[in-house]
């Protein structure tokens, strides 16, 4: 593929932090006897949607609805099931092979740095990535390229030289639109036949090696 850098999606494609906030939400719908509506819970695009979310829990309980309360619980369960998240699978090992092809690695996400970072240093693999580019570092989030851009901007590298992992279509998007060719791994909850921008679509990284990935064994 004659690639220098890799740049990686964080939230559903490192971490699979899609799923575990689906999993918040529901348990806090449910502490109030209700079910939450899973078909519109992803947004299509990068950017926050919490006071969204809340605002669709709040017409559907009420006026008693405490959105206080309902916030230090979802933030309580939140930072349990966070604690238990590790590398999705197959990445580790990936990682592993960047390092050893000297791959240069980087992030390119549209949530907040500290974010990022955190969850990253709490798997012990922050180290790995030369380089982050984050949303809270542009004016606006996937799918418009701005992130991707970034990311090459700090790597030096031309975008026909660095191939992206998104798990997202408006991610895929995104960095097809910085010009980088672009492999899904869609999170647990996203139609892969939607990917149709992508340069290949896998199930996880542990469907293939990066070399073979890379045309490299």
């Amino acid at each position: 593929m004659g690639i220098d850098a890799l740049v990686f999606d964080f939230d559903g494609l490192l971490v699979d932090t899609e799923t575990a906030s689906l999993r918040v939400w529901q348990h806090l719908w449910r502490g109030h006897g209700l079910e939450l509506d899973v078909s519109t819970f992803f947004a299509p695009h990068g950017g926050d949607v919490i006071a969204q979310r809340y605002a669709g829990l709040a017409a559907a309980v009420g006026p008693s609805f405490d959105q206080e309360a309902s916030h230090a619980s979802r933030l309580a369960y939140r930072d349990e099931v966070h604690a238990t998240l590790e590398l999705a699978a197959g990445i580790a090992g990936w990682l592993d092979e960047a390092r050893d092809l000297g791959l240069r690695l980087a992030v390119a996400s549209s949530s907040h740095r500290d974010w990022v970072v955190g969850h990253l240093a709490r798997v012990g693999y922050l180290d790995r990535f030369e380089l982050l580019a984050c949303g809270d570092e542009v004016g606006t989030v996937k799918p418009d390229p701005a992130v991707y851009l970034l990311a090459l901007d700090r790597l030096g590298v031309r975008a026909e030289r660095a191939l992206a992992f998104e798990d997202t279509v408006h991610g895929v998007v995104a960095a097809r639109a910085a010009g980088l060719r672009c492999v899904a791994i869609p999170h647990p909850h996203a139609d892969p036949a939607a990917f149709t921008a992508a340069e290949r679509v896998l199930t996880s990284a542990a469907e293939v090696s990066l070399a073979s990935l890379l045309g490299l064994d």
